[in-house]
């Protein structure tokens, strides 16, 4: 009998996320993702409810509403400047940029539109204002080990290199 995800197994899946609208792929997972249910909350709470008590080759869907997990769109996050007021480094679409306020508080930006000009950088999360589903394979659900209870996921082993001394930590 396959085992059943429940508090501290560990999984594996693979997942992709939808635009509910459109139906556009917004992120694809492939390779595993692993963690320890019920003690890494690696994915929304909802999700991990509708993962309890699931088993190896099932899929589920589960739709979210975006707004609810990462609050409404919020415009004063979304900054124009001139170009040449911006670093060289973050001056390509896609680069993350974390600002920190005068509190001491980070949040990371998105530089999402640039021209000859300006630059713009948006602080909110990209999925803010969507319905989206994500699609979950199930691909291992086994128990964890002390170890991977303690860090929530799996302990991967350091890689071999040969002629390399290592370095202590």
């Amino acid at each position: 009998m396959s085992e059943t995800i429940q508090h501290n197994k560990y999984v594996e899946l693979k997942y992709r996320v939808v635009d509910e609208k459109s139906g556009n792929v917004l992120t694809a997972v492939d390779f595993p993702l692993g963690y320890v249910h019920g003690v890494n909350d690696v994915l929304s709470s909802q999700v991990m409810a509708e993962l309890e008590g699931k088993q190896v080759g099932e899929t589920i869907s589960v739709s979210l509403d975006c707004n609810a997990l990462f609050g409404p769109r919020d415009e004063s996050l979304v900054v124009t400047d001139y170009i040449e007021n911006v670093p060289e480094e973050y001056r390509e679409i896609g680069t993350s940029i974390v600002m920190e306020n005068d509190e001491g508080k980070t949040r990371t930006f998105v530089v999402t539109r640039m021209d000859d000009k300006t630059l713009t950088v948006d602080g909110n999360n990209p999925l803010c204002g969507r319905q989206v589903v994500f699609e979950l394979e199930i691909l291992t659900v086994r128990d964890a080990t002390e170890a991977e209870i303690a860090a929530g996921g799996k302990i991967e082993s350091r890689p071999e290199l040969k002629g390399v001394k290592p370095v202590p930590l």
